[in-house]
């Protein structure tokens, strides 16, 4: 019997999150080698040395409330790896940035999580070619975590005015 492809993409779906878990040791080794937790490789990865981010925009793109963002700046600050500056012209918006060693962790943490597992390696060339093309056909459909970000704000001004025109 044929699949749909609802059927299809929850199959695929299923491989890609299980293959992902089975997986996580290798992660979890190198982010434990660091003392890091997972959401504090994220935060190494939303963030730059030069593009500064507030933690509005990183609580956004995480999906969560600014005073939990703001923990886990606080735990990567408390180790030098990330710095708070006031944001000219308003100093109530707190700006993020890496600092050198932040930035320099961030390297080793890209080298080291991207290494691809032993499954992967395994596998034939035109197989990885054929899973590289539809893994890239998934990020290319994504939106970037700053046009997620920019989306967020919006709505969330969207949310803030229907609110004030509709309070009694």
């Amino acid at each position: 019997m044929a699949r749909n492809k609802t059927e299809l993409a929850r199959e695929a779906w299923r491989c890609l999150f299980d293959f992902i878990i089975d997986t996580a040791s290798h992660r979890n080794r190198v982010l434990g080698a660091h003392a890091l937790s997972p959401n504090d490789s994220r935060a190494l990865f939303a963030l730059d040395a030069k593009n500064p981010r507030t933690m509005g925009s990183l609580a956004d793109e995480w999906g969560t409330d600014a005073s939990y963002a703001t923990s886990v700046v606080d735990r990567l600050e408390k180790r030098g790896l990330a710095m708070r500056s006031a944001q000219t012209g308003d100093r109530r918006v707190k700006l993020v940035t890496l600092t050198r060693e932040g930035a320099k962790l961030k390297q080793h943490l890209a080298r080291a999580l991207y290494e691809p597992p032993p499954e992967l390696l395994a596998m034939n060339t035109a197989d990885l070619e054929a899973l590289h093309a539809s893994v890239s056909k998934l990020h290319a459909t994504r939106p970037s975590a700053e046009q997620r970000t920019r989306a967020g704000h919006s709505a969330s001004r969207r949310q803030r005015s229907s609110s004030e025109t509709s309070s009694p």
